[in-house]
């Protein structure tokens, strides 16, 4: 889905894309695929499967860059270097990210709605202030729609990945809701699919695509020649909540 929009950017503009979502996968990896000790995958810096340790040496090593340039010869910041030489991204989105991604190590359950979005805003909201900074926008208003497309994206990850997280234990529908719905953690374990759940995640598809469709008027304020590829990525990203419908849930 990334891929597919990326491709219809500038190729200066579509290279430093590439370079944040270089970042995103190998610091979401460090916390999701730590657990099969593949060293060559968990953290380019230390080589490490220690993930607390990884992402502190990420966020040393881009603190260091935006301070006083150089990079090393770690290819993502290489690629890095090259794009703040061209564009001003702002560095505390990128320390969130690191921050959003942190949570996983140490939450598993969020009992409501605005604990989840925390979770959201700094996993995903953060890249729509990253990826701006690269696009262009001609009005400040675009940074609050480009928070909004990145919320309804993570959103849809997680009603995508709802069994593969259970089989990590982790649960990111809000627990509150679930209680509301009258679906358990037990039955979500057992990968129970019922009207209850149908009800359930009809409900937090709903909240998806209410994120979704208040940021589409975002889109008209970024730089011409980047709309194409933001609209095409979203509508991807949206049409998987049509494609969970259609698997009956």
């Amino acid at each position: 889905t990334f891929y597919w929009g990326s491709v219809f950017l500038p190729q200066p503009k579509r290279q430093a894309i590439w370079a944040v979502y270089a970042l995103c996968r190998v610091v979401d990896d460090i916390v999701d695929e730590v657990a099969t000790c593949d060293a060559s995958r968990v953290g380019h810096l230390t080589g490490s499967t220690a993930p607390q340790r990884a992402l502190d040496d990420w966020r040393d090593a881009l603190q260091r860059l935006y301070q006083r340039g150089g990079c090393g010869d770690d290819p993502i910041q290489l690629a890095w270097s090259d794009m703040l030489a061209h564009y001003s991204i702002p560095l505390a989105p990128v320390l969130e990210l690191l921050d959003g991604v942190e949570m996983d190590m140490t939450t598993n359950r969020y009992q409501t709605f605005d604990e989840l979005y925390l979770y959201c805003y700094r996993v995903a909201g953060t890249v729509g202030l990253l990826t701006s900074s690269i696009f262009g926008y001609e009005d400040e208003s675009a940074l609050q729609h480009a928070v909004e497309l990145g919320v309804a994206m993570q959103l849809i990850n997680i009603l995508r990945d709802i069994g593969e997280d259970a089989q990590r234990n982790r649960i990111y529908l809000p627990l509150n809701e679930m209680s509301r719905f009258g679906y358990t953690e037990d039955d979500l374990m057992r990968g129970t699919i019922n009207e209850t759940f149908r009800d359930l995640l009809r409900f937090q598809m709903a909240r998806a695509d209410s994120y979704y469709q208040r940021s589409q008027p975002g889109i008209m304020l970024l730089s011409a020649d980047c709309r194409l590829a933001v609209r095409l990525s979203g509508t991807l990203y949206r049409l998987i909540l049509d494609r969970i419908h259609l698997n009956n849930y």
